[in-house]
């Protein structure tokens, strides 16, 4: 992050806390990828508690998202600045709703995960380039996650191997 920026947002400010993805945003290489390696452990947490626990956790993190990373950006000054990351956090969340939780089956939903954010195939990309906010820094990363979750569903389905 440029130090500019840095000096708008403090790791003791909650909001910006959670918009850096715990503080991972802050770092300097590919903050997107170690957004998105920050929620592992959140998923981790969460997966035992079962599907109705994680539903719930990870609409609020959806909807909590539009406001964390929207007062980020604009105590940045800057629309979308890479090291807002909670939108990977939530993003991550929905691709392992419902999902048993094994080495392959994060494996492959982090991969997903990161090809569908970083390459933003349709709709993923015009909505990215179109909507603003809060919520267009969120909807981009909540359909990488959706698309995620159904090709995760569908290679559970067609390798059960994944969860063994």
């Amino acid at each position: 992050m440029q130090p500019e920026y840095r000096a708008r947002v403090s790791m003791k400010n909650p909001v910006h806390f959670c918009a850096l993805g715990f503080g991972s945003g802050l770092i300097p290489l590919m903050p997107g990828t170690f957004g998105s390696l920050a929620a592992i452990p959140l998923i981790l947490l969460l997966a035992p508690l079962g599907d109705s626990i994680f539903l719930t956790a990870t609409l609020v993190s959806c909807i909590v998202g539009i406001w964390f990373c929207g007062l980020t950006a604009s105590d940045m000054g800057v629309h979308d600045h890479g090291s807002i990351v909670w939108d990977e956090v939530a993003g991550m969340l929905l691709t392992f709703m419902f999902v048993p939780i094994t080495v392959w089956t994060v494996l492959l939903g982090f991969v997903l995960f990161r090809i569908f954010d970083i390459l933003k195939p349709w709709p993923i990309g015009p909505v990215d380039k179109t909507v603003h906010g809060g919520l267009g820094i969120m909807l981009d990363d909540i359909l990488a996650g959706l698309m995620s979750f159904a090709c995760l569903q569908g290679a559970i389905y067609l390798f059960p191997v994944l969860l063994g």
